[in-house]
């Protein structure tokens, strides 16, 4: 049987071998991290490992990272009115960036009326201006935000300018979440030259397992938020439940595995040789964010009357796993705020189709798309013409 080629790595990435060696060691831990005999110092020692790993992969003191069940929670968790800078002030506004995950758009423990948008450019980029428009306005009624702006976006691969974001933030008083999802072990993404306050980063994106993630501090100058679980005095009272060791192990391999971010240049190239044969193949091919900085291995496109249902069912039964452009949610495709947030006109959208590469991606998987995409889009084209007719 033909092997499967699969190019959804931003969705979740394949199980790295040095994290399920950890994992499958960690399962013969027997010990409560939590007890004080030996059983339970030793699985306390297997977590130690896996913290300081993925303090190590973002420029942060172990002891400022608490894991979670995922980027979910830790976003959740972070979203707090809850928090205090330095000084001890509350934050009473939630800032987001139009372009978020769902998980940080709904606010997280923000009221409604306390979350507002800002706005990005045709570009995929968040408009730096009316972010510092917003927080003067916010300044002169004496109120202080928090700040949530993703390193990279998940569908577009487009890079935010965090870092100038975080000066905008901290000159206003306020203070700044990093959604770091997505460029952990894939760009440089060091919490101090970034200036997050917070950043969260997740297992299965960077090829640990699913169901754990991180929330982490830049120092001790801020609060953590108040717990979202309570119960319990893990992860040091931030967050109540035995902690989910073997996960916790191959979320650390995994992290110590992608630090050098050797794999940055040879995913660009293999990202630009796609994007360019689909263009020549196809020259009304839209590529999204492409004016922008991109991370290496993502590439959004759409081809005028090619419906990426569609174009992913079809790609799917020919062996090739990618994923639309739009948010999915329990199997369902909806429209792409991202999108539609770059004033993306909606019939163009319904068309993006997302390729996403890792580790393990050749050559000979770029090579197996476009003959597939090739096949599909000719059809589907077709059949659109003559409808349309």
């Amino acid at each position: 049987m033909t092997e499967r080629t699969y190019l959804d790595w931003n969705a979740t990435a394949p199980l790295r071998p040095e994290a399920r060696a950890v994992m499958l060691a960690a399962l013969d831990a027997v010990g409560n991290p939590s007890s004080v005999h030996a059983e339970g110092r030793a699985a306390r020692r297997v977590m130690d490992e896996a913290r300081r790993r993925v303090a190590a992969l973002v420029g942060a003191e172990p002891a400022n990272v608490i894991f979670t069940s995922g980027g979910t929670e830790a976003n959740a968790t972070a979203l707090s009115p809850s928090l205090r800078a330095a000084d001890g002030r509350p934050v009473e506004v939630l800032l987001v960036s139009a372009i978020e995950h769902p998980s940080v758009l709904t606010g997280g423990r923000f009221s409604a009326d306390a979350v507002m948008p800002v706005s990005v450019g045709t570009d995929g980029v968040v408009d730096l201006g009316a972010l510092e428009r917003h927080l003067a306005a916010l300044g002169r009624e004496g109120r202080r935000a928090l700040v949530s702006l993703m390193h990279a976006n998940n569908e577009t691969g487009v890079v935010q300018p965090v870092a100038a974001a975080a000066g905008l933030v901290h000159a206003a008083g306020g203070l700044l979440h990093v959604d770091a999802v997505q460029t952990a072990g894939r760009i440089p993404c060091d919490i101090n030259a970034l200036g997050a306050d917070l950043l969260t980063v997740s297992g299965h994106k960077l090829g640990g397992p699913k169901g754990v993630g991180a929330l982490i501090r830049r120092s001790e100058a801020v609060s953590w938020p108040e717990p979202l679980i309570k119960g319990g005095g893990q992860e040091r009272g931030t967050r109540a439940g035995t902690e989910n060791v073997a996960a916790i192990a191959g979320f650390g391999a995994a992290a110590a595995a992608v630090r050098d971010l050797a794999e940055g240049r040879r995913l660009t190239a293999l990202r630009d040789r796609l994007e360019a044969a689909l263009v020549a193949e196809f020259p009304q091919t839209v590529v999204f964010g492409a004016q922008a900085e991109r991370l290496p291995n993502t590439s959004l496109f759409a081809l005028p009357g090619v419906k990426a249902e569609t174009a992913v069912i079809g790609l799917d039964l020919a062996r090739i796993a990618v994923s639309s452009g739009a948010a999915c949610s329990s199997g369902k495709v909806a429209a792409s705020h991202v999108l539609a947030a770059m004033g993306v006109p909606a019939v163009l959208a319904r068309g993006a189709v997302r390729v996403s590469l890792g580790y393990g991606t050749q050559g000979t998987d770029i090579e197996r798309f476009l003959a597939a995409w090739r096949t599909l889009a000719q059809a589907l084209s077709k059949d659109s013409r003559d409808i349309a007719a």
